[in-house]
């Protein structure tokens, strides 16, 4: 019964693990690549969510209307990352940083608020999609198909974007902007494309993850604020700009958190900042980060 046990502990932990990665991770290329602090970051991935919980329903009649609605979702987050990068925050790069964060809270505002408009302030959620529904049978424990597909979803995810930013003209245009951009763009490299892209992709990795989520737990108003703190304790822990850091740093989160709701759940929420702070003792840069030089 004990292993039974710690084996639904973990695969519950890695499965919200796999979704904080993916908002980690935006939020991770956005800051590494465009040097912006989006904290509204966590408010598009609300906002895909809900998104997702309205696609789902238009398309109820619709033969795998999950699996489209994953499938646009996060092209519609990449669609408005677009706009959002190009209208507002390129105006931005150069300016102090207390502007930047000015812009990202008040669109936090803006698409809370938008989000109350037009879906309310009610809880919405999508039902688990065929075939994932049920469950399978390991070791004598019964594992939701979906949680075990979130799992592989963000792994997946997680070894492709390895692959796009080491063996890719992409993923070396966007590590050399990252690097120095006034020689990226000296070598003839786009760099406000770049920028573009980097923040469009964020933006998907957020849509990805609203709507992973949405099929996981209630979908209401004020959660962005949780994920944008899981966010960063993942962020500083893993170490900024390093996605293998925060994929790890990921998975410890998921980890402690699920089995501290189990034997301490009046101090679960601690846990994240305890493991962030032992990790900033011993490793101020995080686990996979770099010392400034």
């Amino acid at each position: 019964m004990v292993i039974q046990t710690v084996l639904l502990q973990t695969v519950s932990g890695l499965c919200s693990a796999m979704v904080y990665f993916l908002i980690a991770a935006g939020l991770s290329i956005i800051l590494g690549t465009l040097k912006v602090l989006n904290i509204a970051h966590a408010a598009l991935y609300l906002l895909g969510a809900f998104l997702s919980c309205w696609l789902t329903s238009t398309l109820g009649g619709t033969p795998g209307a999950f699996w489209w609605t994953l499938i646009l979702t996060p092209l519609i987050l990449a669609l408005v990352g677009c706009v959002l990068e190009v209208v507002l925050f390129r105006r931005l790069y150069d300016v102090d940083m207390l502007y930047q964060l000015t812009l990202c809270f008040g669109l936090i505002l803006a698409l809370g608020e938008v989000i109350k408009l037009i879906w309310g302030v009610g809880y919405h959620m999508v039902s688990t999609p065929w075939p994932l529904n049920g469950s399978v049978s390991i070791m004598g424990a019964l594992f939701p198909k979906y949680n075990l597909f979130t799992i592989a979803m963000g792994g997946t995810i997680f070894a492709g974007l390895e692959v796009l930013m080491h063996y890719t003209t992409l993923g070396r245009n966007i590590r050399a902007v990252t690097y120095s951009r006034d020689m990226a763009s000296t070598l003839g490299i786009n760099t406000p494309l770049i920028y573009t892209v980097v923040f469009m992709l964020g933006c998907w990795l957020a849509g990805v993850a609203g709507v992973l989520m949405s099929a996981m737990i209630a979908v209401g108003l004020g959660q962005d604020t949780n994920a944008l703190v899981y966010c960063f304790i993942i962020l500083v822990t893993g170490g900024f700009g390093s996605l293998p850091g925060a994929f790890i740093a990921a998975i410890i989160l998921g980890l402690i958190t699920s089995f501290g709701i189990l034997l301490v759940p009046n101090l679960a929420i601690a846990f994240g900042f305890l493991l962030m702070a032992i990790v900033l003792v011993f490793r101020p840069y995080g686990l996979m980060g770099r010392p400034e030089q």
